[in-house]
């Protein structure tokens, strides 16, 4: 199976398949129809547009969404991530680099320690960039006039933001997860792009177990085509997706190895549950971050696990899709 990408840099591909305009962007339509006002009023009006908080679990489209905000503004697009920012010189060597309307676009926002927010608070409300210059007692704060800029911060962890930080954004979206549609949407896009042939069976198996997130929609793609590559074949087929995903050990819901062990774990060392995070996460010998963002919403989503306050729960269709027989106190 011949592909029109002539490189293997899989991080160049993930770049290609980016919606690169509105009308490429398929989903989320209530974030875009709520951006596209704020957008085109602070058009209008000349001026710099509010700064913006993205937050949702990974994989939906933030850093698109911010990549898309700044060519809407006709603004430069500048990228960091919280991580990246570990001292009040990272920043200020960002910040003092600005030009007017620049997009400032900061990942993984939860992850920025306290001295950095403090540095942001006065740069976000009053483009100043407040320093302190030398040691000791002739030490002295300088202020530094910043050209307005826009700042877009994207989290998987909105909870983590603290409230004086959040409470400076002039507008925050959350974004879900996709529609199947949308999936299909986006994977018959993404095949026509690297070049796989794929029919409508194939794209309908591979929607129903990318978790309803174009990220991992895209990965099972190319893994797709990497399989049928080998194998010889010219047409993806609802089959072809399934020996795919069979390889993987990704099952029709799109549940890995893991998602599945956890929702064993809860049947059969926990009765299906009540049983807290903490000793989930001894069991599984895994850390309570991993369990509660990476995993748990997307069980959720689908039925399988519920949140309660006395711990997490396995649900009847949990039961039935492991195949472990159903107790009567699951029975609905």
């Amino acid at each position: 199976m011949e592909s029109p990408v002539k490189h293997n840099d899989e991080q160049a591909i993930d770049v290609m398949l980016r919606p690169s305009s509105w009308a490429e962007y398929v989903g989320q339509d209530k974030v875009k129809r709520q951006l596209h006002v704020m957008l085109q009023a602070a058009k209008q009006r000349g001026e710099v547009c509010d700064h913006l908080l993205f937050y949702g679990q990974a994989g939906l489209g933030k850093t698109t969404l911010a990549n898309l905000v700044a060519k809407e503004l006709g603004a430069a697009f500048k990228v960091t991530s919280g991580p990246a920012l570990e001292k009040m010189g990272d920043l200020a060597a960002v910040l003092t680099n600005l030009e007017r309307n620049d997009v400032l676009f900061i990942d993984e926002a939860h992850r920025l320690n306290r001295m950095i927010e403090e540095v942001l608070y006065p740069a976000m409300e009053a483009s100043k960039l407040n320093l302190i210059v030398g040691k000791g007692p002739g030490a002295r704060n300088v202020a530094l006039d910043l050209p307005p800029f826009t700042l877009v911060a994207a989290t998987t962890r909105a909870n983590l933001l603290s409230g004086p930080l959040r409470s400076r954004f002039g507008a925050s979206f959350k974004l879900d997860y996709y529609e199947v549609s949308d999936i299909e949407a986006i994977l018959a896009r993404s095949a026509e792009i690297i070049g796989v042939s794929i029919g409508r069976d194939g794209i309908a198996s591979l929607a129903r177990a990318s978790r309803f997130t174009p990220r991992v929609a895209n990965r099972l793609l190319k893994r797709v085509r990497d399989y049928a590559q080998v194998h010889g074949e010219k047409i993806v087929s609802a089959k072809t997706v399934a020996d795919t995903l069979g390889l993987l050990e990704i099952d029709t819901l799109g549940l890995e190895p893991y998602d599945r062990r956890l929702i064993a774990t809860i049947i059969e060392k926990f009765h299906g549950g009540p049983v807290g995070l903490s000793t989930l996460a001894a069991a599984l010998n895994d850390e309570k971050g991993s369990i509660e963002d990476v995993h748990e919403p997307y069980l959720m989503s689908i039925g399988l696990v519920l949140r309660t306050q006395t711990g997490r729960v396995a649900t009847e269709a949990a039961y039935r899709h492991l195949g472990f027989p159903v107790p009567e106190s699951k029975l609905l």
